[in-house]
C-alpha cells in the first residue's frame, strides 16, 4: 500500500459545495423549500390518487408508487446535504455513509424499472387497446410494483456487499455532497477492481435494459399513434404517455451522465452539478409534469380541493 495507514476511519467528511458565508443562508433556504415542496408534492399526487376512483387504474397506481419512491429518495440525500450547508460539522459515520448510499441505490435502481414498466403500461394501452384490461389487471400491476422493488434492493445489496469489503485509510474526505459508489471507490486504499466490475455489470443491466424497454416501447407507440387517421386521435392517444415520456428524459438523460463515465470523472465538479439534477431537481419537476399534462389529474386534482 505504499506505506499508507492501514487503520479502518469511523467516519467521512463530505465536502459538498464550497460556498462563501454570505450565500449560505441563501442556499439553505433554497435547498429547504425545494425539499418541503418535493415531499408536498408528491404527498398530494398520492392524495389525489387515492381520494379519486377515476384514478384507480394501472397508470395511475405506477404514478403513486412513483411519488411515494421519490419522497424517500429525497430524504435519503437531502436532510444531510441541507444540514451541512450550515454545518462546520460535514461528518457522517461509516455505517451512516453506507446506509445512505444502500437506499439511494436501491431506490434508482427501483425508478429506472419502474419508469420501464410505465412505458410498457402505455405500450399496451395504446397499442393493445382491447387486450390491456385483460393484461392489466390489479394483481398483476401489484406484482409488477413489488418486482421493481426488489429488483432495487437485490441490486443495492449486491452493489454494498462488494462496497463492505473495501478498506478505507487515511483518506476520509469524500468529493460529493452524499455518498455515492463512485467517491467510496476513488478514495478506497485496497484493491477495487471487483466492486468496479459489480457495479459497471449491474449498472448495465439495471440502466440499459430498462432504457431499451423504454424506446422500444415508444416506438411502438410512436407507429401506432401516426396510424390514426384523425390529428385530434393522434393528439389524444399521444396526450397520455407525454407526461411520462419527459419524466424518462429528464432523469434518464442527467443519471445516464454521471453513472456512464468512469469512477476517476468523479474528480471533477461538473458531477456534483450533475447530481443536483436528478437528486433534488427532477424529483421537484416530476409531479409539475404529471399535474400540468395530464388532463385526468388536472380535473382529479380540481375535484379533490375545490368541493371540498
Amino acid at each position: 500500500m505504499g506505506g499508507r495507514n492501514e487503520t479502518q476511519i469511523m467516519y467521512f467528511i463530505l465536502l459538498g459545495f464550497p460556498t462563501t458565508s454570505e450565500l449560505q443562508l441563501l442556499l439553505f433556504s433554497a435547498l429547504l423549500l425545494v425539499y418541503l415542496l418535493t415531499v408536498l408534492e408528491n404527498l398530494l399526487i398520492i392524495l389525489i390518487i387515492l381520494k379519486n376512483p377515476s384514478l384507480q387504474k394501472p397508470m395511475y397506481l405506477f404514478l403513486g408508487n412513483l411519488s411515494f419512491l421519490e419522497i424517500w429518495y429525497v430524504s435519503v440525500i437531502e436532510p444531510k446535504m441541507i444540514m451541512d450547508v450550515l454545518s462546520h460539522d460535514k461528518h457522517i459515520s461509516f455505517q451512516g455513509c453506507l446506509a445512505q448510499l444502500h437506499f439511494f441505490v436501491a431506490l434508482v435502481c427501483t425508478e429506472y424499472v419502474l419508469l420501464a414498466v410505465m412505458a410498457c403500461d402505455r405500450f399496451l394501452a395504446i397499442c393493445k387497446p382491447l387486450r390491456y384490461p385483460l393484461i392489466m389487471r390489479h394483481k398483476l400491476c401489484a406484482q409488477l410494483v413489488a418486482a421493481c422493488w426488489m429488483c432495487g434492493f437485490t441490486t443495492s445489496s449486491i452493489k454494498l456487499s462488494f462496497i463492505g469489503q473495501l478498506s478505507f485509510c487515511d483518506v476520509d474526505k469524500i468529493n460529493h455532497y452524499f455518498c455515492d459508489i463512485s467517491p467510496l471507490l476513488n478514495i478506497s486504499c485496497s484493491d477495487s477492481s471487483a466492486a468496479e466490475l459489480a457495479d459497471f455489470i449491474l449498472a448495465l443491466l439495471v440502466i440499459l435494459v430498462p432504457l431499451c424497454t423504454v424506446v422500444a416501447s415508444y416506438i411502438c407507440i410512436l407507429v401506432t399513434v401516426l396510424k390514426i387517421p384523425s390529428s385530434q386521435g393522434r393528439q389524444k392517444a399521444f396526450s397520455t404517455c407525454s407526461s411520462h415520456l419527459a419524466v424518462v428524459i429528464l432523469f434518464y438523460s442527467s443519471t445516464l451522465f454521471t453513472y456512464a463515465h468512469p469512477k476517476l470523472s468523479y474528480t471533477y465538479s461538473a458531477n456534483k452539478l450533475v447530481s443536483v439534477l436528478y437528486t433534488v431537481v427532477v424529483p421537484l419537476l416530476n409531479p409539475l409534469i404529471y399535474c400540468l399534462r395530464n388532463k385526468e389529474v388536472r380535473l382529479a386534482m380540481r375535484k379533490t380541493f375545490i368541493c371540498r
